[in-house]
């Protein structure tokens, strides 16, 4: 091999090299941010309504049925607006505090938000509901059916009994 084509071929090298360790480091970020997307989910009540799986299936019936949202096709615009603003007289809630009142919400003008909005257990910042909406469409959207696999991710546990019945 003649010195032009060797430093070629180094040169060659190292940018894959480096492209691949980049795309191991957006994985890994990538995998953070859905875990981040997660534990919204967990801790903002999505899944009071929507069930853990967001099929639908709440876990306890003292709140309404959400939709399912593993057959959803609402795009991101749409995800993000129905987040932020909730659906009045539907039963879910309003998660970004500003909606409404310092951005508009359905072309509706700015002020008080609808009567018939439920409260939200508490309110989501900007990011975090991208980061929610990056949850739901790497995890949730399109899925499918529950898979075992899903459900011990969930539930952070492998031996988890609540997963049984998805075998």
């Amino acid at each position: 091999m003649s010195k032009a084509n060797s430093r070629t071929f180094g040169l060659l090298l190292l940018v894959s090299v480096a492209a691949l360790s980049q795309s191991a480091a957006a994985l890994a970020q990538s995998q953070d941010r859905i875990k981040a997307g997660l534990e919204i989910w967990k801790s903002s009540g999505c899944a009071d309504c929507h069930g853990p799986f967001a099929d639908g299936n709440p876990e306890d019936g003292d709140f309404p049925i959400g939709a399912n949202l593993r057959t959803t096709r609402l795009d991101t615009a749409s995800l993000r607006a129905t987040i932020s603003c909730g659906r009045p007289g539907t039963g879910m809630p309003s998660f970004d505090e500003g909606a409404y009142k310092i951005r508009a919400c359905y072309g509706r003008p700015l002020g008080a938000a609808p009567d018939n909005l439920q409260p939200a257990p508490r309110s989501l910042n900007l990011e975090e509901i991208d980061t929610l909406i990056g949850y739901l469409q790497a995890r949730i959207i399109g899925r499918g059916k529950i898979t075992q696999e899903e459900c011990q991710s969930y539930f952070e546990d492998a031996f988890s009994s609540s997963c049984d019945d998805l075998k």
